[in-house]
């Protein structure tokens, strides 16, 4: 029973530490502005080879 008695001071005490701190507030939230980025440029060097047999490229 003591033990309980003394979690629960423990319990007690930290809920009080907890409580004493007062929970940040945000008047308004600033997002900032996105940049924008062009897309890169596609490179030649890129071709997929859709099969052996066939010889289809994608250039």
């Amino acid at each position: 029973m003591q033990d309980a008695d003394d979690l629960t001071r423990l319990l007690n005490a930290w809920r009080e530490d907890i409580d004493s701190v007062p929970f940040p507030t945000f008047a308004e939230l600033l997002i900032p502005a996105q940049k924008r980025r062009t897309a890169p440029a596609r490179t030649a060097t890129a071709s997929v080879q859709v099969t052996k047999t066939t010889g289809w490229r994608d250039r």
